[in-house]
Formats: structure tokens, C-alpha cells, sequence
């Protein structure tokens, strides 16, 4: 590679042996850390309602979660993640469907659960959206006609349940 061939290959100008930064490199200025390109504000997400009710399983996780448990036993040693993930998905392909039947029907009763939930918490929602704080007043309103028509207990056991739900 004797006699190297380009642009500036045949010179020894002072230019040429200037550092890097004091050259001027074609028509472009150096930028000072600043893009010319303006940059799009970041979106930013809504915050995430804690008391939302998280979404239910899939027959897969239904299913991962049994399987899971006897992984564990079977090897103790195996501590990655990754390694029940790819053994609990090659049983579930291997699986056929008269197998899977019971997790889908888990997971059935499981989204109809989360269905029972979201509906109360939607009310939940509309009721503090229209409102505001008027949700105590509206219960003893309630409770008073529960009284006249014996309905009292049924639904303290209702309200007891969803605060139980609530906590979990």
C-alpha cells in the first residue's frame, strides 16, 4: 500500500497535520451537544389506578403456575426463570387439547371474575367522576330502604367482600 490513492493522500500541508478539531470538515459546523433536529416531547402515560383490578391469566399462565410448582420440586437446582419458561412451553405445545381443556375452563371462571370486578370498579369510577364525595350520603340512602324491605344483611355481606377483594 506504497502509493495510497484518495483525496488527501498527497498531502503533507500544514492543514493536513492540524488536529482533527481545528479542522473544518466540509460545510458542517460541530454542534455543541445540541441536535438541529428538535427532539418530540416525551408522551406522557396516565398513572396507573392501584385498586384497577390486574387482568386474569390465560389458560397458559393458569397452567404455568401449576406447573411451575412441580418444576421446582423436580429440579431444585434450576434457579433460572428462563428454564421454566421454555420447559412449561414445550409440555404446553406437547400438550393436547383434551389436556388443556381444565386451565382454559380456570382461566374461564378466572375473566369472569375479573368481568364481576371491572363492572363495580367502572361504577366506582362514573359515581367519584360525577359526584365527588357524594357516595357516602347515597349508601345510608340505601341502607334506610334496605331495612324496610329485610335486605340489610345481604348486602353488608356484598360490601364485605368487595373490601376483602379490595385488600387483596
Amino acid at each position: 500500500m506504497k502509493g495510497a490513492r484518495g483525496k488527501a493522500a498527497g498531502k503533507n500541508t500544514a492543514e493536513a497535520l492540524k488536529p482533527a478539531e481545528d479542522r473544518k470538515i466540509g460545510k458542517r459546523k460541530a454542534t455543541l451537544g445540541k441536535s438541529s433536529v428538535p427532539k418530540a416531547k416525551k408522551e406522557r402515560r396516565a398513572k396507573k389506578d392501584p385498586n384497577k383490578p390486574k387482568r386474569p391469566p390465560s389458560a397458559f399462565f393458569v397452567f404455568l403456575e401449576e406447573f411451575r410448582a412441580t418444576f421446582k420440586k423436580e429440579n431444585p437446582n434450576v434457579k433460572a426463570v428462563s428454564a421454566v419458561g421454555k420447559a412449561a412451553g414445550e409440555k404446553w405445545k406437547s400438550m393436547s387439547e383434551e389436556e388443556k381443556v381444565p386451565y382454559g375452563a380456570k382461566a374461564g371462571k378466572r375473566k369472569a371474575e375479573y368481568e364481576k370486578q371491572m363492572k363495580v370498579y367502572n361504577k366506582k369510577q362514573e359515581s367519584s367522576a360525577n359526584g365527588m364525595g357524594d357516595d357516602e350520603e347515597d349508601e345510608e340512602v340505601h341502607d334506610e330502604e334496605d331495612v324496610a324491605s329485610g335486605e340489610e344483611g345481604q348486602h353488608q355481606q356484598e360490601d364485605d367482600e368487595e373490601e376483602e377483594e379490595d385488600e387483596d
